[in-house]
């Protein structure tokens, strides 16, 4: 019963996302009235998802006033990313809504886009050799993230790293980058992750002198 529960629970809380986020919720607070438009079914009227809507603001997912929602940007495009994502998400039924469908096709475009900064022309990732070609690479990556997730020009220096993936070591990763810092076409800056995850943290870069650095900054155009 727990299991179903678990699975109703990540689905719902999957499509108050995806509506929310297809809304506009990044950057404008949806109405709502407008967003339970979206969400209320035959069988799950408003009341069904009050505790969804409690639980993914304790997460920091979205956030609630009294006229209506935002979605939180990093954690609730995690949350939603991770959501569609996860073999338990399905939609319910055997008629999808129209606006279901057009949303997860647009998410889907622009997530595919955030991943092609980091794959070469023939999808195959290839292995960066210079400086040069990573601060390309890295530069790409970093605008894609930004404006993908709405990160108002301070990208989470895990994401990059994470994206950048195995094209690089973890050693020359953090010294190219710090490269681009020392001739200004990146600022590191300091700062805690929204949830601290420790994984996220490593993922970031420290060093003896100026200690950890969760963000970048492009400094030039």
């Amino acid at each position: 019963m727990s299991e179903n529960l678990h699975i109703i629970e990540t689905q719902l809380k999957t499509r108050l996302l995806l509506a929310l986020w297809d809304l506009g919720g990044t950057k404008q607070e949806v109405k709502k009235g407008e967003l339970n438009k979206r969400i209320v079914t035959k069988d799950k009227k408003v009341a069904y998802y009050h505790s969804i809507f409690k639980e993914l603001e304790k997460q920091g997912a979205i956030a609630i006033s009294k006229k209506g929602y935002s979605l939180v940007s990093p954690v609730g495009l995690e949350v939603l990313g991770e959501g569609l994502t996860s073999p338990e998400f399905r939609f319910e039924g055997s008629i999808i809504g129209t606006w279901a469908a057009n949303a997860l096709l647009k998410w889907i475009s622009q997530m595919n886009g955030a991943v092609a900064a980091s794959v070469s022309a023939n999808g195959v990732k290839s292995e960066m050799k210079s400086y040069d070609e990573f601060k390309q690479v890295a530069l790409e990556v970093y605008d894609k993230l930004n404006r993908d997730y709405n990160l108002n020009d301070l990208v989470e220096i895990y994401r990059i790293r994470r994206e950048v993936g195995d094209r690089v070591s973890r050693s020359e990763f953090s010294d190219w980058l710090l490269e681009m810092q020392a001739n200004d076409v990146l600022q590191l800056q300091g700062g805690s992750l929204p949830d601290n995850d420790p994984a996220k943290l490593e993922d970031s870069i420290t060093t003896e002198v100026s200690g950890l650095r969760c963000y970048a900054k492009r400094l030039n155009s």
